[in-house]
């Protein structure tokens, strides 16, 4: 069993945590949290979907209208001129096989990986360490593109990323626990408007099955489902 200290014991004595709670509550809830650092308050998903069928993956990206509010490390992998206009655009790191490889040996100091068409081939020996981690690039997401410039500055300009897990669940970040209270609503909102979006067309049934929001050192809050809707 986790042992959990004063302060989260504290927090999570401090309202019901089996009731669904309406979002503004939540975001109340969460702001009472006690720590001298600002905590990344995030998303999560329980979804309608079996993702162990291909046409009931969830997968997506939507730009935050306030951003994360954290700084996003971006690996760009590109060959020739394309790492120097990734490097201009705001990459942090950027390369071809070179940076293929470190990912191999074990380097995954970067939070984004972005990558050019030519580079698909060479991703696919690191795509059991990225995809697990929600990383690998791929063109449905925006990741993989000719045009990396453009995806780099959405990135860091607040562009998430989200792909549901075996166990069907999407956990996403929504900002931080500094945000004020309208910025996370609306972060919030705009996350579950694209998740909604990507509904496959196979799945049947509740799709949304529950929500919850929870920040870096504290319990979570169950979400009213109406919120969805």
């Amino acid at each position: 069993m986790v042992k959990r200290g004063k302060k989260y014991r504290a927090l999570a004595s401090s309202y019901d945590i089996k009731a669904f709670h309406g979002l503004d509550e939540a975001v109340n809830i969460l702001k009472k949290s006690d720590f001298k650092f600002d905590q990344t308050v995030e998303l999560h998903f329980n979804l309608g979907v079996d993702p162990k069928h291909s046409d009931q993956m969830v997968r997506g990206s939507v730009t935050l209208p306030h951003g994360t509010g954290r700084k996003v490390r971006i690996l760009a992998l590109c060959k020739d001129n394309a790492v120097q206009a990734a490097t201009d655009a705001g990459a942090d790191f950027a390369g071809g096989a070179e940076m293929v490889q470190k990912i191999s040996e074990g380097w995954l100091d970067f939070d984004a990986v972005v990558a050019t068409p030519d580079m698909m081939a060479v991703l696919g020996k690191v795509a059991k360490v990225l995809g697990p981690r929600g990383l690998m690039p791929s063109p449905k997401a925006g990741t993989v593109t000719p045009n990396l410039a453009q995806i780099i500055k959405e990135l860091k300009a607040g562009k998430i990323q989200y792909r549901v897990d075996k166990g069907a669940n999407v956990h996403t970040p929504v900002g931080k626990l500094s945000f004020s209270g309208e910025q996370l609503r609306e972060n919030i909102l705009t996350v579950i408007d694209s998740v909604k979006k990507n509904k496959p067309q196979t799945s049947k049934g509740v799709y949304i099955k529950s929500l919850t929001l929870t920040a870096t050192m504290t319990p979570s809050v169950r979400l009213d489902i109406a919120i969805t809707r």
